[in-house]
């Protein structure tokens, strides 16, 4: 057996072992699907612990115990992404006490508007050195830290009687909000992407999507009740943001990273963890140390690969600068189709779009259509795959924002349909939602190399904030010179400039392991995990691998 596990491990015709091992340990000749019959019901025969019990043809990381833990401790870490989409809609809920002149205290538009979007980009380009250097779990802790920093600032800043003081600490502390969500938008999807395996790697990194959702939401519900008392919000969100950090603590670092930095036994508690396996059992498992051997494998790769190659290398790799590229663009027609203006400024948007009812329960309703198209998604991106799922949310969305622009150059022909502007400002969310919105977010963890994932995606992510910022703070001026109908307009075009970039570059990653998807960018072509692995064995290499099912 020592020697068929060293013919193995040296990748050399692996179809008479797989027969032999399965003769030594079953008794019975190997399957090609790898299944056999008894009562009717298909299983598979795992040898672990020493066993020789027939089980069900479940991955280990699939098993009801191993999918509790990975979305439980994706649900943890995605707890304080919440604070996150609360930033993101503050302004929204404040800008009309924060810019009102009759306050004793009062800002401009810009002041009010601008700082957190600006310090976005800078939280991008942290998390890309802060995931590789320190870790995914630290990385998020070091995130809701920020988090509960920039809270507190804000509501505190009201202990001071001097103008310029206040405005100062209220600065600061919104710069620290920003920062927070450049943070927050990749590392988790990270982590839950090198946790899970393909089946279920799509609704674990969808959980930040559902977090930034509920974020704004509860941020709206927050401005519906307490509508002239901005401080109080701020102690409210300052409380919520200690104990999301304190969610943190007990998640485990991800095995891929405990790996690249030689925590070898680290990474193996981390793994049996995830897998649904007792962390101090010394039993052998068959299928674990497979799945171990190969992120070790893969592991040792990608860290002699860092130590030898310059990030310019690095960049000019196709699997590095292809999908680097692409999500930019992607990044950017996400941006300029409106979508982070409507969430920012819905308050005004819907009283600008002529809404009869109340602004703030609008911006709720929003909120909700967001949060329950969120849950859906997953689903979505599954069934429909990731390039449809986009090209009719860039559809919608357009046929949203031109009903928009066209209430407001013949407002007499739609006076009739007064709710229109109300329901297509929730419809533009819920198709948003349903790709334009989730989709680039969803797949900087799945597109990069594990051993340039977290710099690649940081600087995809920063960018992407990056026209955000501009984004919103073009609008106030955008909708004196354009007018709000012709911005509607404008947004509108560029969702279905969207429609074609997904067809002709977005690549469909459904069911495709993280390797698969990076043999596609380095060749061009999608092939299966075992046409990757013999091209792996005639190159003499070993490369990341995930079990496919």
């Amino acid at each position: 057996m020592k020697n068929i596990d060293i013919f193995e491990r040296n990748c050399r015709n692996r179809d008479i072992v797989k027969k032999l091992l399965s003769i030594f340990a079953f008794g019975v000749p190997f399957s090609d699907d790898k299944t056999t019959l008894k009562n009717d019901k298909r299983v598979t025969p795992i040898l672990c612990q020493g066993l020789n019990k027939p089980q069900r043809t479940k991955a280990l990381g699939e098993r009801s115990k191993a999918v509790w833990r990975q979305e439980f401790m994706v649900f943890l870490g995605n707890v304080g992404v919440l604070g996150a989409g609360m930033a993101v809609a503050l302004p929204s809920v404040t800008l009309d006490q924060l810019t009102d002149v009759n306050e004793s205290f009062h800002l401009t538009v810009e002041e009010a508007t601008s700082i957190n979007t600006m310090a976005c980009p800078l939280g991008g380009l942290l998390v890309g050195y802060l995931l590789d250097r320190v870790g995914r779990k630290n990385t998020i802790l070091v995130t809701h830290i920020t988090g509960v920093l920039g809270w507190a600032l804000l509501a505190s800043c009201t202990m001071y009687s001097d103008r310029t003081t206040i405005l100062i600490q209220m600065l600061l502390a919104r710069f620290l909000s920003g920062v927070m969500i450049g943070l927050c938008l990749s590392p988790v999807g990270v982590y839950s992407a090198e946790i899970g395996l393909p089946r279920i790697r799509g609704r674990l990194i969808l959980g930040t999507s559902i977090g930034i959702a509920a974020g704004i939401l509860f941020m709206y519900i927050l401005g519906y009740f307490i509508r002239n008392n901005w401080q109080l919000i701020a102690i409210i969100s300052t409380v919520f943001q200690i104990i999301s950090t304190l969610c943190v603590l007990p998640m485990p670092e991800t095995p891929s990273w405990l790996m690249q930095k030689g925590q070898f036994e680290k990474a193996r508690k981390s793994l049996k963890y995830f897998r649904g396996l007792n962390m101090n059992d010394i039993a052998y498992c068959e299928e674990f140390e497979n799945e171990f051997n190969q992120i070790k494998r893969s592991s040792e790769i990608s860290r002699n690969t860092a130590q030898t190659e310059s990030l310019l290398q690095a960049v000019c790799a196709p699997e590095v600068y292809k999908p680097l590229l692409i999500m930019i663009g992607f990044f950017g027609i996400q941006q300029c189709s409106g979508i982070v203006v409507v969430v920012v400024f819905a308050v005004q948007i819907a009283t600008a779009a002529g809404v009869s009812t109340d602004p703030f329960l609008c911006a709720v309703m929003v909120g909700v259509a967001r949060i329950i198209t969120t849950f859906f998604m997953s689903s979505l991106f599954e069934r429909w795959g990731r390039r449809p799922a986009g090209m009719f949310s860039a559809s919608g969305m357009t046929v949203c924002m031109l009903l928009l622009a066209l209430s407001g150059w013949y407002p007499k022909a739609f006076a009739r349909v007064s709710a229109l502007p109300a329901i297509c400002i929730v419809m533009h969310i819920v198709f948003s939602t349903m790709g334009l919105l989730t989709l680039p977010f969803f797949m900087i963890s799945e597109v990069f190399p594990q051993r340039f994932r977290g710099t690649a995606s940081g600087l995809a992510v920063s960018l992407g904030l990056l026209a955000s910022f501009a984004v919103v703070k073009l609008y106030p001026s955008m909708v004196i010179v354009m007018g709000t109908a012709y911005v509607f307009a404008f947004y509108g075009f560029i969702s279905l400039v969207g429609v074609p970039y997904i067809y002709f570059l977005i690549p469909e990653t459904r069911g495709r392991t993280l390797l698969e998807i990076e043999e596609y960018f380095r060749t061009g072509r999608m092939v299966s995990l075992d046409q990757v692995l013999e091209q792996n064995l005639e190159r003499g290499e070993c490369k990341e691998l995930f079990i496919k099912t």
